[in-house]
């Protein structure tokens, strides 16, 4: 087991002054662009950029405390007021986290602009990640010429990128005959020998800016390369990658709890009919948060058990968020199902959560894969 190295050390003060600034930017700003960003498409790097100068794109990296717990914080007060750009979030987080344990000089170099939203790079790793878990074939195929590779392939999906943009991907490298010797992770430059294709429209999270990744013939220098080969470094920052998505789910679960808190003055004496009320909610929530802050202390841990418990918070996280979506909208009532309304936005937000790579039934055959693993046999 590798243990996670030993974090810098963030004054009580300056975590103070970052959560600040982050609601301050959640609560305001963000709070009036959401209806925009989901009806309309509105794609937040204004937001972005705001919570790169704040400190929050950078906190869990290394370089600049190593606090997991803090930028999970940031990613729930971002995500009560929006999932798009809680999502977002997330997408910028990993692809920071690529840069840095990728070791690579060339990418390292690149990595302040990115932690402080100078620039921008999201992550195209959910064909690779089911890929690994047996559920997908690897889409970008990759073959070794002098100075790199040269990469083709088509992604339906890939978020948070734009040309100029970035994001990490992967790639299978094929041999002459046809079959793969290993897999490269690269960091690829939205360039204009990149072809992006719209997607046919969602039901939500239309703020993300996501897109269809055609390349061919994409040359892979070694300037971009994260790691070759790919698999153990995956294996190195997988528990990484699933936990830093939980802030995704508590901050729908606190937006839901604030939704059903509100109505309580004038609708109490009959939602206290209702399942899955606010002190039942926080509850669990608040075990889920204790158990995310336990986890976020190792997060570089590789060890098969601390990785299925990873996936275990993380399944949890995303169910939680299902019932509690639900229950604010029930208990809100027909001003919870306006257009405008939050309740009924965060709903697709919470189905988002339970979709996106890994998604609940990802997690429970991941986990079951690796249970498997480690019975006698």
């Amino acid at each position: 087991m590798n243990v996670a190295p030993r974090f810098a050390t963030v004054s009580f003060s300056a975590e103070t002054a970052l959560m600040d600034q982050v609601q301050q930017i959640s609560r305001h700003q963000l709070a009036k662009l959401a209806n925009l960003i989901d009806h309309d498409g509105y794609y937040p790097l204004d937001v972005m950029g705001a919570l790169g100068a704040s400190g929050a794109l950078s906190i869990h990296l290394n370089r600049y405390g190593g606090r997991f717990d803090l930028a999970l914080a940031a990613m729930n007060e971002v995500t009560r007021s929006c999932g798009s750009t809680g999502f977002l979030m997330w997408c910028h987080d990993v692809c920071g986290l690529y840069m840095e344990q990728s070791g690579n000089p060339a990418l390292l170099a690149r990595l302040d602009a990115h932690a402080q939203g100078k620039t921008f790079g999201g992550t195209a790793l959910s064909n690779p990640m089911k890929t690994f878990a047996g559920i997908e074939s690897m889409v970008f195929r990759a073959r070794k010429v002098p100075g790199g590779y040269r990469v083709s392939g088509t992604l339906p999906w890939v978020s948070h990128i734009a040309k100029g943009q970035y994001c990490g991907a992967i790639a299978k490298v094929e041999k002459t005959d046809g079959t793969t010797s290993h897999e490269i992770m690269f960091l690829l430059d939205l360039d204009d020998t990149v072809d992006l294709g719209a997607c046919p429209e969602f039901s939500g999270m239309e703020g993300t800016s996501t897109w269809r990744v055609q390349l061919q013939d994409y040359f892979v220098g070694e300037d971009n390369l994260i790691a070759d080969p790919a698999k153990p470094f995956i294996a190195k920052i997988r528990s990484a990658f699933v936990l830093l998505q939980a802030g995704m789910a508590t901050g729908l679960v606190d937006g839901s709890i604030d939704s059903i808190r509100e109505v309580e003055p004038v609708l109490g004496h009959v939602n206290h009919f209702l399942h899955d009320r606010q002190d039942q909610l926080q509850a669990e929530l608040d075990e889920l948060n204790s158990r995310v802050a336990r986890l976020a202390l190792t997060p570089y841990d590789d060890s098969m058990d601390f990785f299925i418990e990873v996936l275990d918070a993380r399944a949890q996280g995303a169910e939680l968020a299902l019932r509690a979506t639900q229950s604010a909208l029930l208990h809100q009532g027909a001003r919870g199902y306006l257009k405008s309304a939050a309740p009924q936005r965060r709903i697709r937000e919470a189905h988002f959560v339970a979709i996106v790579t890994p998604a609940i039934k990802h997690l429970r055959w991941e986990m079951a894969r690796l249970m498997k693993e480690e019975m006698p046999k």
